[in-house]
């Protein structure tokens, strides 16, 4: 089959259109924390703690079955509307009108009746976050050279690091304004992130005739097919490591580092590791760049898995310590890395819909741990 190269004119980063995407993937985090915090409130307020690995299970099919079938949908769009941003704002209104369902549910503290319509716009709010992330996020590509990527990721991985690291104040402030409050204004942050997106973006597509540019690279239309199963291994690496760091190292850790805690949340673990990453962020997308996006990939899952492993079965203060280092350099790498390496594997007809698959990666192992502690 003859190879087809495209060109796009100019190598530069739209910024504006970036730091839009940034902003709807920090409401995303935000609304995030928000949910872990007030979902198993919401389940004990209204006696539903017998339906917790149900919604678990059901949260984590979600997030794994989602990602890709709005992928498909926002390459659909992509060829037939020139763009894939209706998916994306369906999403995201969808979302939007969620959060105020849920706020307004609870304002009206609704009875024995009403009451069961609380886990029906639970599991409505997840198909909406679920619906817009995956086409959000892959336009990543069009707004910036594929060289850049990872430099574009490390800028994404420190705000929702930085987000992440600082959830207990983020959890305070959520319990001192109440849950009706919190999701009134989780509506509100998404929409309006996702109006600027979509505004900018469109700004961006118009000098195009309405449609998307094509990428700011040489890229092959026919010739490259997409591998499906190693997007899907690209996500499960990411996946894994961000579960164990969230779900698995906070207890391990406390329990074999007590004496460092000195009556601290164990939590404490991962916010460091957080912090190391979104410092790293940077500087490391700039190795990853030079040394090529696979080598990084696979040097930042073995650094992984050495880490985990030494954090289970290590005892030493010091070499715990140590691990824990190593596994924020590996885990830093890895944020850098992985997404850019999916967006590079897919082919440009299945961009979207090879970003979800990476995506439903990432969703896995999180789902398996969060369904057995449910269980």
């Amino acid at each position: 089959m003859e190879t087809t190269v495209h060109q796009h004119d100019e190598q530069k980063i739209e910024w504006k259109q970036f730091w839009s995407l940034a902003a709807v993937y920090a409401s995303v985090v935000i609304g995030w924390i928000a949910y872990q915090r007030y979902q198993p409130k919401l389940l004990v307020q209204f006696n539903f703690t017998g339906f917790t690995f149900l919604l678990t299970f059901v949260q984590g099919l979600i997030l794994v079955i989602t990602p890709p079938i709005a992928g498909r949908l926002g390459d659909k769009h992509r060829f037939q509307r020139g763009n894939r941003l209706p998916i994306i704002s369906a999403g995201i209104s969808f979302a939007a009108m969620v959060f105020m369902a849920v706020a307004f549910t609870l304002l009206s503290n609704p009875g024995e009746i009403f009451k069961w319509i609380l886990p029906v716009l639970i599991v409505f709010w997840l198909l909406a976050m679920s619906i817009f992330t995956s086409p959000a996020l892959s336009t990543i590509e069009t707004f910036m050279p594929v060289e850049k990527l990872p430099r574009a990721m490390a800028i994404l991985t420190i705000v929702a690091n930085l987000l992440y690291a600082l959830e207990p104040v983020i959890v305070d402030i959520i319990d001192a304004v109440g849950a009706s409050a919190t999701f009134i204004s989780g509506g509100v942050v998404v929409f309006i992130s996702g109006y600027a997106l979509r505004k900018n973006a469109n700004d961006l597509f118009s000098k195009s005739g309405g449609k998307e540019p094509k990428p700011n690279v040489a890229f092959r239309l026919d010739t490259q097919k997409s591998n499906y199963g190693f997007i899907l291994l690209i996500g499960l690496s990411l996946g894994l490591a961000t579960t164990v760091l969230f779900n698995i190292f906070p207890d391990l850790l406390a329990g074999k580092l007590s004496m460092l805690l000195n009556g601290n949340n164990p939590k404490v673990f991962s916010v460091g590791i957080l912090i190391i990453s979104a410092i790293l962020s940077l500087p490391f997308s700039s190795l990853v760049t030079s040394y090529g996006l696979m080598k990084s990939f696979w040097l930042s899952s073995v650094l992984v898995l050495v880490a985990i492993a030494g954090v289970v079965g290590l005892s030493s203060p010091l070499a715990l310590v140590l691990m824990v280092a190593i596994f924020g350099i590996g885990f830093s790498a890895l944020s850098v890395s992985t997404l850019p390496l999916a967006i590079s594997k897919a082919n440009y007809y299945e961009k979207v819909y090879c970003v979800g698959i990476f995506f439903a990666g990432v969703a896995i192992p999180d789902a398996i741990v969060e369904s057995i502690q449910a269980f």
